[in-house]
Formats: C-alpha cells, structure tokens, sequence
C-alpha cells in the first residue's frame, strides 16, 4: 500500500443496513467536497458515528483522493482512531481525527457527523479576525450560530478536545482560526448543508471584501433574516435532506463508483 494505489474494497460483512447507508452519504459527501473545489491534498475528514451503542467512527482511507472514496473503502475506527475494520488494508490518519473525536466524544446527538476542510476562502475567513460576517443572505444563517476556536498549532495534542468541544457548544459551524472550517450535523445531510453554507459565505466575503467596502447589514436585519433562512430549512422532514439529495443525484451522473 506504500503507492497508496486504490485497491477495491468488499462490502464490510455483518454491518447494518443503517450503517451500508450511512457509508454511502458519506462517501457521496466526500465526491461533493471534490466536486465543489474544497480539498487540500489528501488532508481533512469529513467522518460519522456508526449507527449502535459503540463509539465508532468512518472515516475517509489516509492517502487516497477524495474522489476515490467509496462506501466500502471508509475506515471504521474507535474514538482514539483505532481500526475497528481489520479487514480493510487501509489506514487513517490518528493525528487528523483528533478534532473529530472531540466532537464526537461529546455524545451529543447534535454532533454525529462532523465535516472539517481546508478550504482556500475557508482558510482565509480563519485569518480574518472579523470573521464570518452578516454580508449576504446565506452568511445571516450563522447569525448568533457559529462558534469560533482559537489556533493552538497542528492539532496532534489530545489535551485540546476539550476545548474544542467548549468552543463548539450547541452550534452546528465553527471556525477553526487561523486553520479552517468545521460544521456538525444529526445527519451527513445537515452536516454537509452548514458546510455548503459556511463555505460560501465564505467565499462571498472574500469575494466582496476584494472588490470594495464591504456592506453589512444592521443586527435586526440580519438576525430576522438568519431565523428565516434556517427556519425555511428546518421545515423541511429533514434539515438539508432536499439539497443533500439533490446532489447525490449529481454524483450519480458524475461518477456513482462512490456507492461500491
């Protein structure tokens, strides 16, 4: 495995139909951060908590693309990164999942999905010390909803999950300052929409900050229209359940290899 080559991957045998399901969104969430342009290299990890009583995890295989993720090849892990698929040749990256086990270890039904990337617009609202500003529609939904975490360095140190988790709260975004972006869901759906929306908000920021004087809009405004922006989804069966399947629709067309 030292070329990091893709090898196919069986269907992990005896899992739940509820966990094949799961793998499948997820590996479809990891072809949509391709997709969209989101990716750093090999690095990042969008991973979720295994359906049951157990604290385990998928997450995407170390050294592969995002776009070679299948629902198959996903690695099942514990909550100090262990592989629970001894079957699987591959492995993960222990020192990446450390912010993810902290918000996975917080047991919170909030946070069962856990998306964090290294985007370019991402890594450049990190930097700013302003933050996510209430500039455009989608950036209203983070409106007294988003969280920021200080940089403390490469995050190898199992000491910080602690403060990451105090950092996140109840919120499903945060910034990760000076690093990059993280969103929380109950669902790969819910999580991947904060992220699509944390992610252009983002992008529009950088965009208008560019090209003029930026123009925000007063509390009131931007508060009433955050709640309906997120009360217009939170209608909705399921939050992010319509865009989620829309785009996998879109993957489908594109390359469904993902649902192997």
């Amino acid at each position: 495995m030292n070329d990091m080559t893709p090898v196919k991957v069986a269907r992990p045998a005896g899992i739940s139909d509820a966990e094949w399901q799961l793998r499948v969104e997820l590996a479809a969430a990891y072809r949509m951060v391709d997709y969209f342009g989101w990716c750093e290299l090999i690095y990042g990890h969008l991973t979720a908590k295994v359906p049951g009583p157990d604290l385990h995890f998928l997450i995407n295989p170390y050294g592969l693309n995002y776009d070679e993720v299948t629902a198959s090849n996903l690695v099942k892990i514990d909550v100090e990164g262990n592989k629970i698929d001894t079957d699987n040749p591959y492995g993960v990256n222990q020192a990446g999942f450390v912010i993810h086990s902290a918000v996975h270890m917080a047991h919170s039904d909030l946070h069962q999905v856990v998306m964090h990337t290294h985007s370019r617009s991402g890594m450049a609202i990190a930097a700013v010390k302003e933050g996510v500003l209430p500039i455009s529609m989608g950036s209203t939904a983070f409106v007294d909803r988003i969280s920021y975490h200080d940089y403390e360095g490469v995050s190898l140190y199992l000491d910080e999950r602690d403060r990451i988790v105090e950092s996140l709260g109840d919120n499903h975004a945060m910034v990760l300052k000076n690093h990059g972006l993280l969103t929380t869901g109950r669902t790969v759906a819910e999580a991947f929409l904060w992220l699509y929306r944390l992610e252009r908000a983002a992008q529009v920021q950088i965009d208008a900050g560019a090209a003029g004087t930026l123009n925000l809009l007063g509390d009131n405004v931007a508060k009433k229209s955050g709640e309906d922006v997120n009360g217009f989804a939170e209608s909705a069966a399921e939050y992010g359940a319509l865009e989620f399947a829309a785009l996998m629709r879109k993957m489908d067309k594109i390359d469904p290899s993902f649902r192997d």
